[in-house]
């Protein structure tokens, strides 16, 4: 331990133990995925972030090492620690530099924001030196007046690597690719065994790793075209599950997307046509059901079966309201006395 504090302070770090973790301090390895509390703090004791209030919220971080995380000397510190330590890192300006934009985006993220917006026509280290504007008055003073930081870590977890499933902004690209087939078994079976939710989410991931490889590609081209064919039948899933959890309007956002790049993809015309009939757009439900079997006439008795229920449905709901307006407008009701203020 004494050794590990001299390399720290070696490289302008000093450690100050709250409260000792348990067991052997791990190796580390590149790959192992640590999820930690941190508070960041001035040397006057003023917080600047803390997770466990982040946005109202409590989430810890998740880091991978070896990643190249921004800011390394959460890496560095962390490397230190026993898991369950709590320790205070007083770090100097060389380490904190890029801190108003790492705390950018944990805040952006933590609100569900890009945590990207507003780096992403500017390098770290030339928006550091540059007047753009953070967002927020603490970071903008930080950046303008670079100092050293407090950063109080609790290590609350280490999993080893190959230990858990990595997220997909964690991937390589190689990593992305590979993962998609059983992220889509997955989301099946997930799916045949009524855990919806489960499923969803197993298919926005696949989703996900194919939409960052292909934003990489330029539109049109051959690899471009080859994601798009594997992103469309997850994405016919995901709007499956859409649908099951009444989020129609997704549904038909996403099923129209598919219908203006493919115009012979029936189940995206069927998929809409039931999110249209279950938010009472009659006209728009009625046109995707004909073209569904003008694309596939095998499909008449299910598509009759749901006009009969958007017909059934169309008919108790004008009886309802008859019911509800009925006596409103009566010609023997007595006539509206007027009133004097």
């Amino acid at each position: 331990m004494e050794e590990e504090a001299r390399r720290l302070l070696n490289e302008g770090i000093s450690k100050k133990l709250i409260s000792p973790g348990k067991g052997q301090i791990s190796t580390f390895p590149d790959g192992t995925k640590v999820v930690f509390h941190y508070r960041t703090s001035l040397c006057d004791g003023t917080i600047l972030d803390d997770s466990r209030n982040m946005s109202g919220c409590s989430k810890p971080m998740e880091l991978i090492l070896g990643k190249k995380f921004k800011l390394a000397v959460w890496e560095q510190v962390i490397i230190s620690m026993r898991e369950g330590e709590i320790a205070d890192f007083t770090c100097d300006t060389k380490h904190t530099a890029l801190y108003p934009l790492v705390s950018q985006s944990l805040r952006n993220i933590s609100i569900g924001k890009d945590p990207l917006e507003g780096q992403r026509h500017c390098c770290g280290i030339a928006q550091i030196h540059s007047h753009h504007s953070l967002g927020h008055k603490d970071l903008d003073h930080l950046q303008a007046n670079p100092q050293p930081l407090v950063f109080t870590i609790e290590l609350m977890q280490v999993l080893p690597p190959g230990s858990f499933q990595l997220d997909v902004w964690a991937m390589t690209d190689e990593e992305k690719l590979d993962s998609v087939p059983q992220m889509h078994e997955e989301g099946n079976m997930l799916f045949k065994q009524g855990q919806i939710k489960e499923a969803t989410d197993k298919y926005y991931n696949g989703i996900a790793c194919l939409k960052n490889l292909q934003m990489k590609e330029h539109p049109g081209d051959e690899v471009w075209i080859k994601l798009d064919h594997m992103i469309t039948p997850l994405l016919l899933n995901y709007c499956q599950c859409k649908l099951l959890q009444g989020h129609y309007y997704e549904v038909i956002k996403h099923c129209s997307s598919l219908t203006f790049k493919y115009e012979d993809n029936v189940k995206a015309f069927y998929k809409r046509a039931k999110a249209h009939a279950a938010v009472w757009n009659e006209t728009e439900a009625r046109a995707d059901f004909a073209k569904v079997l003008e694309l596939d006439p095998s499909l008449g008795p299910s598509v009759n079966k749901e006009l009969r229920a958007l017909e059934d449905r169309i008919r108790t709901k004008e009886k309802e309201e008859k019911g509800r307006y009925k006596g409103l407008f009566n010609d023997n009701s007595p006539p509206p006395t007027a009133t004097t203020g």
